[in-house]
């Protein structure tokens, strides 16, 4: 290991052992409030106020869409910013430029000097990484960033940005225990990325949901775009190894084809919000060739590195990757495990400690064979104890305590003709990748 490798992985130590994660411990990290990263950018020069942005919310499919448009962007011409999380592999894939990972000497270099502002505000692990995220594409002098928010939106610490289009997917129960126990009250904290007189494209019409964004759009002088409204997928089918989908166009009447490298039936709800928020983008003067956006849609994986959105890592048996981790997520999941062909089914699966587990163990088939397990993570919810969960819901299978000694006893008995899914959380694909 050299001394870049060295200094990187002491400066990942600090970051993860010394600021609280959300991901890893829960709640316990989670600031209510914005004065840390308002004062950590105050520090650094405000970076949020030097590149224009899209800010993406949502329950689920933020990370497709942001990885979508950044991919259209990008290949249109614009040096293109983005910010997700979590991570899957390495912390750097949360910070890309172009698709390019940020630099480990910029991540040490921005801890360095930033160490004495860490000490006296103690950030959470969140705070820091967005103030980094920021510090670094203002540096690069990017032209857009793609932001997507870490968790509900009105007190999430990406909205300290004003962008050029907001987004929100959808929404569904997800954090419960942050966001309220409703819909009501998690779309009401998703609203809260609504800025004044900026345009927002909802994912997905939901009467319990519709009156809180066109209220909040009101009092906000922003325009309001449904885009399940706009355009509706007519037709869509799965040919080597990517989705066709056949896509009218409401406002044109035009019908047209579109190839996607990200699978998923979840991926037919997320190619309409793309759709929308370009065309909203060309009504504010940016320029967005139509032949790009679809040459970029076709390889949005490869252009910005987008891992675990059903993805095939292994063909015999098929070994498929996937973050779904909540209801809603999880029931598109399923339907489109119905759609593959196999012999036998096996599925890895891990929870963290804050999902309804018992509702979403209901969710998934009988006829498969279960691995129960956890990720090396303190928020995992114990194996023993899914596993307990998973013989009350039917689930048929064995506890295994490891994620990567799970895969490794699925492929053990696997044949060629079957298939093997990992999934539950982003954490899980972290041990199933370093094993593949």
């Amino acid at each position: 290991m050299d001394n870049l490798e060295i200094k990187y992985q002491e400066c990942l130590n600090y970051i993860f052992e010394k600021l609280p994660m959300f991901t890893r411990v829960g709640a316990a990290a989670y600031k209510p409030n914005l004065d840390n990263i308002i004062s950590l950018c105050n520090a650094i020069g405000n970076p949020h106020l030097q590149f224009k942005s899209i800010h993406i919310a949502g329950t689920n499919g933020k990370g497709s869409c942001s990885h979508m448009l950044a991919a259209a962007l990008q290949l249109n011409g614009y040096k293109t910013g983005l910010y997700t999380s979590p991570h899957v592999i390495d912390f750097r894939e949360r910070i890309r430029i172009n698709g390019i990972e940020i630099p480990k000497e910029n991540v040490i270099h921005f801890i360095d000097e930033t160490k004495s502002l860490i000490e006296t505000l103690h950030p959470s692990f969140f705070e820091i990484t967005v103030a980094m995220a920021f510090h670094y594409f203002a540096k690069e002098k990017v032209d857009i960033v793609l932001v997507e928010v870490g968790l509900g939106g009105l007190l999430d610490s990406t909205n300290i940005i004003t962008p050029e289009v907001s987004v929100i997917t959808n929404i569904s129960k997800d954090h419960t225990n942050l966001l309220g126990n409703t819909i009501e009250e998690i779309a009401t904290q998703k609203a809260g990325i609504i800025k004044d007189n900026v345009p927002v494209v909802i994912g997905e019409t939901q009467l319990e949901t519709e009156k809180i964004f066109f209220s909040k759009t009101i009092h906000q002088h922003s325009q309001i775009f449904f885009a399940d409204k706009l355009y509706t997928v007519v037709h869509h089918e799965i040919i080597e190894g990517k989705m066709k989908l056949k896509i009218m166009n409401y406002t044109t009447l035009s019908i047209q084809d579109y190839w996607l490298d990200l699978m998923g039936e979840y991926q037919i709800k997320n190619i309409k919000t793309v759709l929308t928020t370009i065309d909203v983008l060309k009504s504010l003067g940016w320029k967005i060739n139509n032949d790009v956006v679809m040459n970029a849609l076709s390889k949005t994986k490869k252009t910005t590195g987008l891992k675990g959105r059903f993805d095939v890592v292994s063909e015999k048996p098929k070994i498929v990757f996937d973050v779904s981790h909540n209801e809603a997520g999880i029931s598109e999941l399923v339907k489109q495990l119905g759609k593959l062909k196999y012999e036998k089914l096996y599925i890895v699966l891990g929870f963290v400690s804050d999902k309804d587990v018992q509702k979403v163990l209901s969710m998934f088939p009988k006829n498969a064979y279960y691995f129960f397990s956890q990720a090396q993570i303190p928020r995992a919810l114990p194996y023993l104890e899914l596993h307990k969960i998973g013989i009350e819901n039917h689930l048929n299978g064995e506890a295994i305590s490891t994620i990567a000694a799970s895969l490794q006893q699925a492929k053990n008995l696997a044949n060629q003709s079957d298939v093997i899914l990992v999934t539950g959380s982003f954490f899980n694909l972290e041990e199933a990748y370093h094993l593949i």
